[in-house]
């Protein structure tokens, strides 16, 4: 029995590292969230889990967001959008400046026109405001990332990685829309799926 119970406990060791090596980028998302979250966005926490199930209809104005990308793509604007769920996004938000801006498509096209004094950096949207321009963001070092893919797109990852934050990436070279959450790419078809999807992933 003794042995039996030396056997045991080490394989349920080997198992609980190997459990922790494997889910590390959420256990590191999850603790991120415990340290970022106060109690009054109790709500908002445990919904991300899906531990209580959403109602309420998305304030984000998710067709001004798409539109703006859209138009920006035609004319090969380069832009980073990223929007706020359940975790506080204070510590990169700081790095910019912070604004209390009603969103809508054209104010959203003005600040990352090329001339904009604005136009470098991400946009941090929160429900239906744009909370901070010029905000710099940490940078993915995952070298699974293609080579055609800027710093914009490294950046989109990276805070993807580490909160429940989506981004929405404009390519200044190629004016394709990219779609990341959770440190992934998202495929999708039109604008109107990626919408679909955004709604998705907000509620």
């Amino acid at each position: 029995m003794e042995l039996l119970s030396n056997v045991l406990g080490e394989f349920i060791g080997a198992g609980i590292f190997a459990l922790i090596v494997v889910f590390q980028q959420e256990i590191r998302k999850f603790l991120l969230m415990i340290g970022s979250t106060n109690f009054t966005h109790r709500r908002k926490f445990l919904r991300s889990f899906r531990f209580v199930k959403d109602d309420t209809q998305i304030k984000t104005n998710l067709n001004a967001i798409v539109k703006a990308c859209e138009n920006m793509g035609k004319t090969y604007t380069g832009a980073l959008i990223i929007i706020q769920k359940s975790t506080n996004l204070d510590f990169v938000k700081n790095s910019g400046d912070v604004m209390n801006i009603s969103l809508n498509q054209p104010i959203i096209e003005s600040i990352f026109f090329k001339n904009s004094p604005l136009h470098d950096g991400a946009l941090v949207v929160e429900d239906n405001k744009i909370t901070a321009t010029r905000v710099i963001l940490p940078v993915s070092n995952d070298r699974t990332i293609p080579l055609r893919f800027g710093l914009r797109h490294r950046a989109a990852v990276g805070i993807t990685e580490k909160t429940d934050a989506l981004a929405l990436v404009v390519s200044e070279e190629t004016g394709q829309i990219s779609y990341l959450k959770d440190g992934e790419f998202v495929i999708f078809e039109d604008n109107d799926e990626l919408i679909n999807k955004l709604k998705e992933d907000l509620t």
